[in-house]
């Protein structure tokens, strides 16, 4: 599996911004939570979502010891070390202590990321020694026609 151009996935990132924060939606400029920022980046750079994305509720990373988007990740995308993870990057999250990992956000420079926040939507902002620690995984995005 060949990478996404980062160039690429920055680009359509920040044609994001300013959507509003809106859970399951996946619309650029209408709503979206982190998932549907993630999703959309993916149909406009890789293609159509390779499987559907059932419902989920806010609490759903509350609810179970398993990895759920970790492993829905690994199933189309190249895992990289969370260092690794330079611009294009997807990067999950652990938002508590022990929680498994339940947001997303797409590196955009050596200190900054794009996601999609609640009240906030989708925004880019500095990637904190706060938020950096609560890195727990990272991925690439495949080119479109290398998956």
């Amino acid at each position: 599996m060949i990478a996404a151009d980062p160039d690429d996935v920055i680009a359509v990132a920040r044609s994001w911004l300013g959507t509003p924060y809106h859970d399951q939606a996946s619309l650029r400029g209408v709503g979206c939570d982190c998932l549907g920022l993630a999703r959309g980046i993916w149909r406009e750079v890789v293609g159509p979502e390779p499987f559907p994305i059932p419902p989920y509720s806010r609490d759903w990373g509350k609810a179970g010891p398993r990895e759920v988007l970790a492993e829905g990740a690994r199933r189309m995308m190249p895992e990289i070390a969370p260092s690794e993870a330079g611009p294009g990057a997807l990067l999950l999250f652990r938002m508590a202590p022990r929680a498994i990992a339940k947001h997303v956000g797409i590196v955009t420079g050596p200190d900054s990321f794009i996601h999609s926040y609640e009240r906030l939507g989708v925004i880019e902002e500095p990637l904190t020694p706060v938020w950096r620690r609560r890195i727990a995984f990272a991925f690439l995005f495949p080119r479109s026609n290398s998956i």
